[in-house]
């Protein structure tokens, strides 16, 4: 899912191993594709929000969506809300976790079928939310979470992640430290943006109150705080793989 590493400290994202899965590619490979353009890799997946107009409207193009993902034998993640539906497309075994050559292709027929239903893009309104949890050995912690949140280990990187086996909540990433730290939280969130949305995100955010801590590895993150000191990063996949 692409779930991103701590941006200001190791600023990737990590796809896996590409021998687990033929046809699996990076993000910044999706991102160039041609007939991709309606959609954003933000994390954990390819997605896209289209505005339909009307509840109605849009659950019905869910349902033409739904109809391409049968054919191709590849699900994506659908929402409804109101008169939008938004997409998030993720190829996972156990060997790879993020984009793929069958993402490449439902991306270019649901852009296809969307337009045929009137709908409009909106790449800015999708964004996906990482949890950050440091910890001296994360065996010691990651059972502990995986118990209070229902979650599963991520098959690809048990040692490192837990995700929702619904695929609705954040993923769960568990940074491993050398010492504790007696005052800082060990808890903070990354926001996955689209890269050509990340420096207004940054703005708003200082402009609301927030301090820039680091920016070592602009564009593709920044880390941030706020009046307390609670930290929090803003990624993109600009300029990583």
């Amino acid at each position: 899912m692409p779930v991103g590493r701590r941006v200001h400290d190791t600023p990737c994202l990590r796809t896996g191993d590409h021998g687990g899965m033929d046809d699996g590619i990076k993000a910044s490979e999706f991102a160039a594709e041609v007939g991709t353009d309606d959609f954003r890799v933000v994390g954990d997946g390819a997605c896209a929000c289209f505005h339909a107009g009307s509840f109605a409207a849009a659950t019905r193009l869910a349902a033409a969506i739904g109809a391409l993902a049968e054919a191709a034998d590849h699900a994506p993640d659908i929402d409804v809300r109101d008169g939008d539906v938004t997409v998030r497309l993720l190829t996972f075994n156990e060997a790879w976790y993020g984009m793929s050559r069958r993402d490449v292709e439902l991306a270019r027929a649901i852009s296809a079928v969307a337009r045929e239903h009137g709908a409009t893009s909106d790449p800015g309104a999708v964004q996906s939310v990482l949890v950050i949890v440091e910890a001296i050995h994360n065996a010691d912690v990651m059972p502990f979470w995986k118990a209070l949140l229902g979650y599963d280990y991520r098959p690809d990187s048990a040692s490192e992640d837990l995700v929702d086996p619904q695929r609705r909540g954040p993923a769960f990433w568990f940074e491993e430290v050398k010492e504790p730290h007696d005052v800082r939280n060990g808890i903070h969130v990354a926001v996955w943006v689209p890269a050509e949305d990340a420096e207004a995100r940054v703005a708003a955010a200082l402009a609301a109150g927030g301090r820039l801590v680091s920016d070592r590895d602009a564009p593709a993150g920044w880390l941030l705080a706020d009046a307390m000191g609670n930290e929090a990063d803003v990624a993109s996949i600009a300029g990583r793989d």
